[in-house]
């Protein structure tokens, strides 16, 4: 009877195991079906990851599954509509002011330093920059059609998701044998910290820019406040030289057209409330949630995964790189157990131990270290 049904588990395991191979081949070919919106289709299935919590909390206050994926749905609907409209309506009412701009800049302007004085030819660039202002304005015309097609289908996929979240995470896991699903948790974990980071700790970052930008800009004079703030808000989702990247070309500006005041004032104001406060005020509260998951790898998976995957990119990159350092941290408490970096490549296996007794109490400790865990 024992054989009968070892053999069965293992034709259950090899059927599963087939079953999940079969599926994988499907879902690879319906990728490249779907390929156009496969950017989408990864967004929502982000999103929903993040506002699943919030669909059980709702279900734990009384509504249905139903209505609890509505309103996590129409959260995420909300959310998304804030993020990106305010910077289509600015673009929209402000493209033209920002083509007369770059087109009134000296196509040549002066340098001194050191009481030398040097020239700096920029017709070059500032002809690029218009021809990139247009083409940017007549392919966002163009592609309007499109992304509200892509955008109906994010609503209607979020909310599947956030429906059928659990068998479709239950499937996913069917495969997996018991004894290796901890490392599964362990990477949904790191998976659901980076996209915390992500969206949550990235949007209330860029909330708080947007409050410290629009007095700062209005103040200092500048008739496109507004539209200034959005962008310094936008550019708070690039990690670590985020709004940097407008303050200085504003600095750069005001220097060409010879006003160091303005160039003084909007360098040092920008960058230390603009581009530094809203990191030092905002992030520390929230990082808890995304804790081990540094700048440094987020620039590495923001830079990689936009250059390579396009705006979904941004998103995606920084996700495949948290999740391979899970699994690399993973395999490295697997392999060395409690010993740390320094332990590894200070220890000389070709030098005999000193003191036998130290190295049986050693072993006996290890023993008893492991018996514990």
């Amino acid at each position: 009877m024992t054989g009968i049904s070892t053999q069965n588990a293992r034709a259950d395991r090899h059927r599963r195991y087939v079953l999940a191979g079969i599926v994988g081949s499907i879902g690879v070919v319906t990728g490249a079906i779907l390929l156009e919106v496969l950017g989408t289709i990864l967004f929502a299935l982000t999103v929903a990851y993040v506002l699943m919590p919030v669909q059980r909390w709702l279900v734990r206050r009384g509504l249905t599954e139903w209505t609890g994926a509505l309103a996590a749905t129409l959260i995420g609907f909300v959310s998304a509509v804030a993020v990106f409209s305010p910077l289509v309506v600015a673009l929209y009412f402000r493209l033209e002011q920002v083509v007369d701009l770059v087109a009134s800049l000296p196509r040549e302007f002066s340098v001194s330093i050191f009481g030398m004085t040097y020239a700096i030819e920029a017709g070059q660039i500032q002809a690029s920059a218009l021809d990139f202002l247009s083409g940017a304005a007549t392919s966002f015309a163009l592609a309007l059609p499109v992304l509200g097609i892509k955008f109906a289908l994010f609503v209607v996929l979020l909310f599947g998701l956030l429906l059928k979240g659990n068998e479709a995470g239950r499937a996913a896991i069917a495969p997996v044998p018991h004894d290796y699903r901890d490392i599964v948790y362990a990477l949904a974990r790191r998976a659901r910290e980076t996209l915390y980071a992500i969206y949550v700790l990235q949007l209330a970052t860029s909330l708080a820019t947007l409050a410290v930008a629009y007095p700062l800009f209005w103040a200092l004079g500048y008739e496109a406040a507004m539209t200034l703030a959005i962008a310094a808000a936008v550019l708070q989702f690039v990690p670590i030289i985020g709004p940097s990247m407008l303050i200085v070309p504003i600095t750069l500006y005001h220097v060409a057209v010879g006003d160091l005041v303005a160039a003084t004032l909007i360098g040092i104001l920008g960058l230390g409330l603009i581009a530094w406060l809203p990191d030092v005020a905002v992030r520390p509260r929230l990082a808890r949630r995304s804790a081990g998951f540094s700048g440094s790898l987020y620039f590495v998976g923001f830079t990689g995964g936009l250059f390579t995957l396009g705006a979904i990119g941004v998103v995606v990159g920084p996700l495949i790189v948290a999740v391979f350092v899970e699994a690399v941290d993973l395999l490295a408490d697997e392999v060395n157990s409690d010993a740390t970096f320094t332990e590894l490549i200070e220890d000389d296996p070709e030098e005999p131990p000193s003191d036998p007794g130290g190295t049986e109490t050693t072993f006996e400790e290890s023993s008893s270290r492991i018996a514990n865990d």
